[in-house]
């Protein structure tokens, strides 16, 4: 952050009219935008699909570490709550953001978190529709997406899992846990690869891009791996009744993963398998499908439960293994 100079001195009403006179619609759904009492938006679906999500900094964020910029917080805030529509199969959707400023906020500092915000949603079909500006004593986001879908046939979800599926994820796993870890002072070796990593976990990108062509394929779950393979598999191996049985081998890992692991003496696999926060995409799809989506990386197969408690097997090197209780080093 940059140094303290006081509070914002626009006031409140100041403040929220600076937060939306940049912010521009995606599409034309936005009938009433941002200073009016409340937004309205014309369907675009039959059914609305909403999540909240939450960041405060100091317990999702650092909030010691001059990395973590307005930018930053913005980026975070609003990709991990996207990534929610991302998991339902959906592209984009509105945005209502709303953000508690802390005494040691400048008004540079609010434009800078407004211009992101912006920035970001751009980039991800999302619209910032509404939200709310205050102060307190401490920064807190909170975020709440609307996306659109025609019916629930065309929305990935965690209880469609079927005997026989094949189980994917959309890209390398690992990043965010391994850039938490330089960011706690381990190392891959090479500074370039030790910035892209501490990026990916400043940043991380939801899977807008992605979903809508899972859905149409055919693919029939998704989940958003926020907190890692080895736990959110299992969420989906319950809500189906089923187990899925997962290699971490497998699991693509991105490019430094290996040398941070060796450096904090933990498995390579492990931290792509649980480390969490990569807001990649796992999906389950019958294989004629998974055989047409050659951007998924397939690392398992769904079975029947056959007396088994529905959930995740988990193997590496043909063993069972318990990774879900994975913590980073020096705290969660």
């Amino acid at each position: 952050m940059t140094t303290p100079a006081g509070p914002p001195s626009r006031g409140e009403r100041a403040l929220i009219a600076t937060f939306t006179a940049g912010l521009r619609p995606r599409d034309d759904r936005l009938v009433i935008g941002p200073g009016d009492d409340a937004a309205v938006v014309r369907p675009a679906g039959a059914l609305a699909v909403t999540s909240t999500d939450t960041t405060v900094l100091g317990v999702h964020l650092p909030d010691d570490d001059p990395r973590v910029t307005p930018d930053v917080v913005a980026h975070r805030a609003l990709a991990t709550a996207a990534s929610d529509l991302a998991a339902m199969g959906l592209g984009g959707g509105e945005a209502y953001v709303a953000l508690t400023v802390p005494p040691a906020w400048t008004d540079d500092e609010v434009l800078a978190f407004v211009a992101a915000t912006e920035r970001c949603a751009a980039g991800w079909a999302m619209t910032i529709a509404g939200g709310d500006v205050t102060s307190g004593p401490t920064l807190v986001v909170t975020v709440t997406v609307t996306g659109w879908a025609c019916d629930a046939g065309s929305l990935l979800r965690r209880d469609r899992a079927r005997p026989g599926d094949r189980v994917g994820v959309t890209g390398p796993l690992g990043a965010a846990a391994a850039g938490l870890e330089v960011v706690r002072g381990s190392t891959s070796g090479d500074p370039a690869t030790d910035a892209a990593l501490v990026d990916r976990y400043l940043r991380p990108r939801p899977r807008l891009d992605v979903a809508p062509g899972l859905v149409a394929a055919g693919a029939r779950t998704g989940i958003d791996l926020s907190d890692g393979a080895a736990v959110d598999a299992a969420h989906v191996g319950r809500a189906s009744g089923v187990v899925l049985r997962v290699d971490a081998a497998e699991l693509p890992r991105a490019a430094g993963v290996d040398a941070v692991a060796v450096a904090i003496d933990v498995a390579p696999a492990r931290i792509a398998a649980a480390g969490g926060e990569d807001y990649e995409l796992l999906v389950t799809a019958p294989p004629p499908v998974a055989g047409r989506l050659a951007d998924v990386h397939w690392v398992g197969t769904v079975e029947e439960a056959d007396g088994r408690e529905p959930g995740l097997e988990l193997v590496h090197r043909g063993a069972r293994v318990d990774w879900s209780g994975y913590e980073h080093r020096g705290g969660s």
